[in-house]
């Protein structure tokens, strides 16, 4: 048995690194440089309670991970000693916002959400209420009116602005850019083997206008140059932090950040709308085009460096991976940070496993490219498994060359006969003819990022 006065002797790996976790007490010090989110995460819980920590991180809860723990148990506490003060279990998600009820939930410490996948091509503009929310800390409570902006890079330039003055002294610009997870089809990846990350089905990517001020009229009113020589990097940071007051962050590099034909973003309206809680307000970052990772939500920093972000999220996540790199052999300081995404497609009706009617029926999708690249050649559908294919008819207007931020819904009517089963396959061509791979066990990767195979559904045709 031990007090907590001597589990709390034990904070370093040179006098060793103890927790506890309920009235359990673990030695872990073996496992510290071992830990998927850093030995500096692990660390912050040496000598005291795991729990505060593992409220913010929903995979902690899998039974698996209780498994690993208990390899480490050296003991129990003394039953005499008193519960851990309730300020140290305090949920810190209990001020995050309430979110819509259609929403289907993958995580709700931290919450991560998308809609139902028949709602997704039904309207050009994604409702905010319906737009998928991917959250990797709590939602922070954010004050508009003492709310500042840093703007930081070297030389000791600065720029600190209110939201008042982000709206005043620079110019209101309107985007209408889709932002795509990288993890949206996760969990197709994960029928070939097991990923490690949230599962989600088709539904984390949406579409919305966006408005707030040029990111490049910002940094050039900082002192910053329309081009700089040299690898550059525009960072930023949110106001959403870990137990140890690390912030999420990302960066972009520096020549997308200034380019005006970019149309990189200091957003704070969403659809017309003030920013939801959920969706960064009061400001954030919206990087059309780029993984939706880049566009830091909450934002309070923007800085202009020579190096990439070195948020955990930079530099050791969303990142891809060839199919035979496992968890012994992954080196993430080997792969680039992902931005661009690559052309993507998926049916949204029907829905796998539904029995449609005899007669005509109606496939409906989305399609979209990263980089601006307009999926301008075309959506091809079958209905058998890729044998035979039609092409889709595209709605909506066609985007400026290069700058095709927002996807295209598509469409598709054929006859089908009563008691058929159905493949319903699409793949989606861009404007440089970049198609989708028709598999997935070819592009599988251990976290289950940039999946973008052919979209199959099967569905019954009712007698």
């Amino acid at each position: 048995l031990y007090t907590r006065e001597e589990v709390g002797q034990h904070r370093s790996p040179r006098d060793r690194v103890w927790v506890t976790h309920g009235t359990e007490v673990f030695d872990v010090t073996d496992f510290v440089e071992l830990h998927p989110g850093g030995a500096d995460k692990l660390l912050l819980a040496a000598g005291g309670a795991l729990e505060p920590f593992w409220a913010l991180y929903a995979v902690h809860n899998q039974p698996h991970v209780l498994e690993l723990l208990r390899e480490y148990k050296v003991g129990e506490l003394d039953p005499k000693e008193a519960p851990p003060a309730p300020a140290a279990a305090q949920d810190p998600f209990a001020r995050d916002p309430p979110r819509h009820p259609g929403l289907r939930v993958n995580s709700q410490k931290p919450f991560n959400a998308e809609p139902p996948a028949e709602l997704l091509a039904e309207r050009f503009l994604t409702p905010n209420e319906l737009f998928f929310t991917r959250n990797h800390l709590p939602v922070p409570a954010v004050d508009p009116g003492s709310y500042r902006l840093r703007v930081e890079g070297p030389g000791g330039r600065s720029l600190s602005l209110s939201l008042a003055e982000l709206r005043s002294r620079f110019p209101k610009h309107e985007v209408t850019a889709t932002l795509q997870c990288a993890g949206n089809r996760r969990a197709e990846m994960s029928r070939i083997r097991p990923v490690k990350g949230l599962a989600w089905d088709i539904g984390a990517i949406g579409t919305a206008r966006w408005g707030g001020a040029r990111l490049r009229d910002v940094l050039l009113q900082a002192g910053f140059e329309a081009e700089r020589e040299g690898e550059w990097h525009v960072c930023f940071e949110g106001l959403d932090a870990d137990a140890g007051g690390a912030p999420y962050g990302a960066s972009i590099p520096y020549g997308r950040a200034v380019s005006p034909a970019a149309d990189v973003l200091l957003a704070y309206e969403m659809n017309g709308e003030e920013l939801p809680r959920d969706h960064g307000f009061p400001l954030r970052v919206v990087v059309p085009g780029v993984v939706g990772a880049r566009s830091v939500k909450w934002l309070q920093r923007v800085a202009v460096s020579p190096a990439e972000s070195p948020s955990h999220w930079q530099q050791n996540d969303y990142k891809g991976f060839s199919p035979c790199v496992d968890w012994d052999t992954v080196d993430y300081s080997a792969a680039p940070a992902i931005q661009e995404l690559p052309v993507q497609s998926a049916i949204t009706h029907p829905r796998p496993g539904a029995a449609v009617p005899a007669g005509e029926l109606t496939v409906k999708g989305y399609a979209w490219s990263g980089g601006g690249r307009e999926v301008v050649v075309r959506v091809d559908v079958s209905l058998d498994g890729g044998r035979t294919w039609r092409v889709a008819r595209l709605a909506g207007e066609r985007p400026a060359p290069g700058r095709a931020w927002a996807w295209a819904l598509w469409e598709l009517q054929a006859p089908v006969t009563a008691g058929a089963e159905l493949e319903i396959v699409c793949k989606a061509v861009d404007g440089s003819y970049n198609v989708q791979p028709d598999t997935v066990a070819p592009i599988w990767n251990l976290r289950g990022v940039l999946s973008n195979a052919w979209h199959r559904v099967r569905v019954t045709v009712g007698r």
